[in-house]
């Protein structure tokens, strides 16, 4: 019964459009008030506990560490760094987008974050050089789905902290996936961008132009490295990494690119309160959510019922990735990860699938759910930028999405590509 009112009430508050977090809060407590098993005080204990963790510091200082960097001027080095390199190419400034969005991914750790960063600055020049709105914003609100993939990644850390799986092993896993992923959107661009007749810059490389560029580019593009460098060294742990992610941009946008003041300096902070606000409701409300599947045992039943549905490996696999895309078109991350991991990684183990490997097949799940409708929160803000309505997008978005599904396939089926750089650190 218990299970029942937890799950319809869920279900009535979302149809409702009740916010995802007092959702899933509200319907914890209904479901608390409909059995025995816990007091309606433990939701209130559950929004502290549920926040009152080192590694979930991570998250809020990422985030303001992504909002520094994009009022600082990292982003804008960094996109003109990749255009001397890529901009002369068929279709230049879309592969420069995917690349510096693959760069900018290595600093923020959030895709929306991303698209608003690159985007601000790239489809004002695309549109102005002829590219369609429906491929210019399609374009860049797929290319901030890396951002959750290549570390570090505000997912990665809300995964780990939910199932006590190796945050830094996260990080370490998603780095090829993130890049194949960056690459077969490059090879899109580029056959598209041919077929279009869209050529790129006429400006012509030199390396003096290279060196020039590069050498002004030099604190953005060394960011990542002391980021990543940093954690995998052992020099620091990803919360602290963070912690220092905020530091360095504050610097960088202060001092040395003197692009922040302390009047403009305000924006981003604020920017950052809010999303840290509404991520934290969702994470306490979450875990309380949570507690009630552990204590009702839901999970081993999901795991028991799939096991006897059938023994295919494949088979649960694939049931896992549709289940996930299903999810991501209508559930926020955050609460999407801490309700459905513990659901669904007991499952994964049966099958022999690594936690990592889990969590790293989860994640891209819930990446393309940024621009799956009717949620795709990277579809609403490309349409911002483009100041246009919600379907000019989603009608340049299907390649992308169909290129993002067979990249999680082959995660998915190919564990190496996952597990290789995770393994040689042991």
């Amino acid at each position: 019964m218990v299970s029942i009112t937890l799950f319809a009430s869920l279900f009535v508050f979302l149809i409702l459009n009740v916010p995802i977090g007092i959702a899933l809060g509200v319907s914890s407590l209904t479901a608390i008030l409909a059995g025995e098993s816990l007091s309606p005080g433990y939701i209130t204990q559950s929004l502290v506990a549920g926040c009152d963790s080192f590694p979930i510091m991570a998250i809020p200082l990422f985030i303001l560490a992504g909002e520094l960097m994009g009022a600082g001027g990292v982003s804008k080095r960094i996109l003109d760094f990749c255009n001397v390199f890529f901009g002369r190419l068929t279709g230049g400034i879309a592969i420069v987008t995917v690349v510096v969005c693959m760069f900018f991914a290595a600093v923020s750790g959030s895709g929306p974050a991303t698209v608003a960063a690159v985007g601000s600055m790239v489809v004002p020049s695309m549109l102005a050089r002829g590219y369609s709105k429906s491929f210019t914003l399609a374009l860049i609100a797929s290319a901030g789905c890396i951002g959750v993939i290549i570390p570090p990644s505000i997912p990665m850390v809300i995964f780990g902290v939910s199932t006590s799986t190796s945050i830094s092993d996260m990080f370490l896993g998603g780095f090829i996936p993130g890049v194949v992923i960056g690459f077969s959107m490059i090879a899109w661009c580029y056959f598209y961008c041919s077929k279009k007749g869209w050529k790129g810059d006429d400006i012509p490389f030199t390396w003096e132009r290279a060196r020039s560029v590069g050498w002004e580019a030099k604190w953005a593009l060394i960011n990542p490295l002391i980021i990543l460098g940093g954690i995998y060294a052992g020099i620091f742990t990803p919360t602290e990494a963070a912690a220092v992610a905020v530091v360095y941009a504050f610097i960088c946008g202060v001092v040395i690119h003197r692009e922040l003041t302390l009047r403009t300096v305000v924006a981003p902070i604020a920017s950052a309160c809010s999303t840290t606000g509404t991520t934290m409701v969702i994470l306490g409300c979450a875990t309380a959510f949570t507690k009630i599947l552990t204590v009702e045992q839901i999970p081993a039943m999901i795991t028991q019922g799939i096991i006897e549905m059938t023994d295919s490996r494949v088979f649960i696999i694939l049931l896992i990735n549709l289940l996930l895309l299903i999810v991501g078109c209508f559930m926020d991350t955050t609460p999407a990860i801490i309700v459905l991991s513990p659901i669904l990684l007991p499952v994964a183990e049966k099958i022999g699938l690594a936690p990592v490997h889990f969590g790293l097949i989860m994640v891209v799940n819930l990446a393309i759910g940024f621009v799956t409708p009717p949620l795709g929160i990277n579809l609403f803000v490309a349409t911002r930028l483009g100041n246009v309505p919600l379907e000019a997008v989603t009608r340049g978005i299907i390649p992308f999405i169909a290129i993002m599904i067979a990249c999680l396939l082959i995660v998915s089926f190919v564990p190496p590509l996952v597990m290789f750089l995770p393994g040689i650190t042991k």
